[in-house]
């Protein structure tokens, strides 16, 4: 597809799109339109003060959550995800009606249940937002359709909120709130009639209603692959650290910056702005594939920004406070807080968008839901205790911006962490980085390389950062087999470490380390893994290819799988090569940003494999640009 947009014509998506964007609009219109009143008409339907109604109105939304989130995630992996969506509108519908009575006769009761009620609807529609998106988008689509979802998310979270408080401030009568959300629920319903089948990958599943025990489970099937975990994890803590700053909006906007009611509105419009231009810019950014590189950009720009915003927010407030918003954009500072809340946003997305896509494309099918389940109580566990914390030092006399500070510096703790455990973060992150700095890598022929199984790579070998080049335009994880003076390069030797490469040498250097490590490719491919190989065996110092070994034919003689013939063009006279002497010796030999190439070709069977047939092919491949 030429945007992630064409999406939004599509039956596999757009329906399921509205669906969404509709649910978000209408919990927040809701929710927002009765903190509004509880917090001007409090007075007249219970004693409590409203800074506690709202705090316990928060509190009522988040439980189901924590209650209900792993029954509806067996119900998204025992059910079409399809017809689930439908009853989940269905039951909106019937919230609404229940809110109407609420502020029909003024109840309390009755509207806190309302919004109980509109907790669990969330919490059973989650496991299906984003479980039922592998199963009608392509893999190159993933991204684009994560990033929609994200962006469509927070511009309903604004709208509605904006919507609510003006339903609830300009409204005659409270009950048009709840027409207007049986309005959006009806139309949700009606766009849910369009969602295409999903079928379930465990009908045979047995619901379990035992919220403790199947939290338990299946926050085991998340354990299971540390990747998707660890993700999980940095989702939450996104959604902890996001809360975080937008709960103290509104005491930052009037005791901080010295704003007045609508600087509140503009300080989320901005911020909602960078989330969904950021989550946009992801497709675009990643090539419309699962770029687990853009992880450590996002979790950058989140602590660089978060620390700017506590030393850009003003010390005292401005003379004439509360400002006007007109008044309040005429100082510099604000304009400089504005950007820091912009670019929070906008790093976030990249951040978030492609933790969901990858939870998504490496959890098992049969627990896929389950799964995201096990995500949602953690998102949820993680704001309840970010907010606690929050609570507890600002009343400890820390101030928002001393906040915010200290949680970017939470946030470059949580990363690292995160990264220490799984270092294929920052490999894929170094590898995007050399991509889109050094130099522009154009593909063709990707689609040759499996998406599944073992399969032998081979390429030219023209400088020292040719494994992270392929790396970067590969979909898997590769294993590079190469020469252990390569292996041990300083500058480099920390990334060929965690790509888990072979280090190998001639026989006659060291027989043993050469058959240790035609063991380890043979055990790779056993375990359906990508190994790739450069079958010269060292790196060009004349830019032509030297002659092919016969080692590719040893490795497929043992372990009989296709062969993948591969050519970079445009690294030879690279900072990275061996043109007119050591390489890394002449620093931006070439400039940024030079033009480079991987050229893909057919899989070669195993018993076609020999050296000349295939330095024959590469060097098609490659043709005269070196």
């Amino acid at each position: 597809m030429s945007s992630q947009f064409d999406l939004l014509h599509t039956r596999r998506f757009a329906p399921f799109f509205g669906t969404q964007f509709l649910g978000a609009f209408n919990d927040n219109l809701f929710k927002n339109a009765l903190v509004v009143l509880l917090t001007f008409h409090a007075a007249s339907w219970t004693t409590m003060s409203p800074e506690v109604l709202s705090n316990v109105a928060a509190g009522i939304f988040m439980l189901p959550f924590f209650l209900f989130s792993a029954t509806a995630g067996q119900l998204a992996d025992k059910y079409d995800k399809a017809k689930l969506a439908r009853l989940v509108k269905l039951l909106e519908m019937v919230i609404m009606a229940v809110a109407l009575l609420g502020f029909s006769t003024q109840s309390l009761e009755v509207l806190l249940t309302a919004l109980f009620l509109l907790g669990l609807h969330s919490t059973l529609f989650g496991p299906v937002k984003y479980a039922i998106l592998p199963q009608h988008l392509r893999e190159d689509e993933l991204v684009g359709g994560n990033a929609l979802v994200e962006a469509g998310t927070f511009v309903a979270i604004l709208i509605g909120t904006l919507a609510g408080g003006l339903l609830a401030g300009a409204a005659g009568h409270p009950n048009w709130v709840a027409m207007a959300g049986l309005l959006v629920a009806a139309l949700g319903y009606l766009c849910s009639r369009g969602i295409p089948t999903a079928p379930p990958p465990v009908p045979e599943l047995v619901v379990s209603l035992n919220p403790l025990s199947e939290t338990w489970r299946n926050i085991g099937f998340a354990r299971q692959n540390r990747t998707v975990f660890l993700s999980i994890l940095g989702i939450s803590w996104f959604w902890l650290y996001g809360a975080l700053f937008l709960a103290q909006f509104p005491a930052y906007a009037k005791n901080v910056l010295g704003g007045s009611e609508t600087s509140v509105t503009l300080l989320l419009a901005v911020f909602t702005v960078g989330i969904g231009l950021g989550s946009l810019l992801c497709e675009k950014l990643s090539a419309g594939h699962v770029e687990i590189g853009l992880v450590p950009f996002g979790s950058i720009g989140l602590t660089l920004f978060g620390v700017d915003l506590a030393f850009a927010s003003p010390s005292l407030l401005p003379a004439g406070a509360p400002l006007t918003l007109t008044g309040l954009l005429a100082l510099h500072s604000t304009w400089r807080v504005l950007f820091d809340l912009l670019a929070l946003g906008l790093f976030g997305g990249f951040f978030i968008v492609p933790l969901y896509a990858l939870i998504q494309l490496r959890s098992p099918p049969e627990q896929r839901a389950r799964i995201i389940a096990a995500n949602n109580i953690l998102n949820a566990l993680f704001m309840v205790c970010g907010a606690l914390a929050a609570a507890g030092m600002l009343g400890n006399g820390v101030t928002i911006p001393a906040l915010f500070g200290i949680a970017a510096l939470c946030n470059a703790a949580v990363a690292v962490y995160i990264y220490s455990l799984v270092p294929e973060f920052m490999l894929r992150f170094i590898a995007w980085l050399l991509i889109h700095s050094v130099y522009r890598l154009r593909q063709q022929g990707i689609e040759n390389i499996p998406e599944e199984g073992a399969a032998v790579l081979i390429c030219n070998h023209v400088s020292f950062v040719d494994p992270i080049v392929i790396a970067a335009a590969s979909r898997r994880p590769i294993r590079f087999v190469m020469d252990h003076r390569i292996y041990r390069t300083p500058l480099i030797r920390f990334v060929f470490h965690h790509m888990h490469a072979i280090p190998i040498a001639p026989a006659r250097e060291d027989a043993a380390m050469m058959e240790a490590a035609f063991e380890q490719v043979a055990e790779a491919l056993e375990a359906g893994e990508l190994v790739a190989i450069f079958p010269e065996g060292k790196i060009t110092d004349t830019g032509e290819l030297h002659p092919f070994r016969p080692g590719v034919q040893r490795i497929v003689g043992r372990t009989p799988v296709p062969v993948i013939p591969m050519a970079l063009q445009g690294l030879w006279g690279s900072f990275f090569s061996r043109k007119d002497g050591p390489a890394m010796s002449k620093p931006l030999r070439r400039g940024l940003f030079s033009k480079i190439a991987l050229v893909v070709g057919s899989p070669v069977l195993p018993e076609l494999a020999t050296p000349e047939h295939l330095q024959a092919i590469v060097a098609g491949l490659r043709g005269d640009w070196r």
